[in-house]
């Protein structure tokens, strides 16, 4: 902590400071819980997303499998639009998933198989899933991040500033009470030597 001047104008300001700082704290504090609540959730999400993902991608392995030659199911579906909005979480702007609007075009009959239809619907909840991954994969880094910054504020106003505060509060009351102690001396000194000229004339 850099040196502090003694004086009424600077224990005002470092009474002023350390109220600010201990004001601010708790909405700091609060900001700071909300984030881990929603990066818990997020997390969550972004497991339960990749568990249905790998499962979605068995099944449809599982009927490529059957198919002799390659299938090119990505013939008869195509994403043509995705659409995404914003929320605020604490204050943080994320991405969210809005919808999409797939083409789709009808196998011919005769020379796909009968599982072709239940195969396009399996690709798209994957590909529909894959893009929720990524979202909220986005929203995760935005989330960790604020959440550092916001943990480094907290921890800054916790262990250096409103430390940092008492400590020139203390020195600066010790610092004018030893003046004010300095001045009763001068003051007594001065009324003793004045009764000593008054006595003595």
């Amino acid at each position: 902590m850099s040196r502090v001047r003694a004086s009424k104008h600077e224990l005002k300001r470092q009474r002023d400071a350390l109220a600010r700082f201990q004001r601010y704290l708790p909405t700091l504090r609060l900001k700071q819980q909300q984030l881990q609540v929603e990066l818990r959730r997020v997390e969550a999400l972004v497991h339960e997303t990749s568990d249905q993902e790998a499962e979605v991608q068995r099944e449809l392995q599982t009927w490529i499998d059957l198919w002799s030659e390659p299938m090119p199911l990505s013939v008869y579906l195509t994403l043509e639009e995705v659409r995404r909005g914003e929320a605020s979480v604490a204050g943080v702007s994320i991405p969210t998933l809005e919808g999409m609007s797939w083409r789709q075009l009808a196998p011919p009959l005769d020379t796909t198989p009968p599982w072709v239809d239940e195969a396009l619907i399996a690709l798209e909840q994957l590909m529909t899933l894959r893009l929720q991954r990524r979202v909220l994969a986005e929203q995760r880094s935005l989330l960790a991040a604020e959440l550092r910054l916001t943990s480094q504020r907290v921890n800054l106003f916790e262990k250096v500033k409103i430390p940092e505060a008492q400590e020139a509060l203390r020195v600066i009351r010790i610092a004018l009470g030893d003046l004010q102690a300095a001045e009763v001396v001068r003051a007594k000194i001065a009324k003793a030597k004045a009764l000593e000229r008054e006595q003595s004339a």
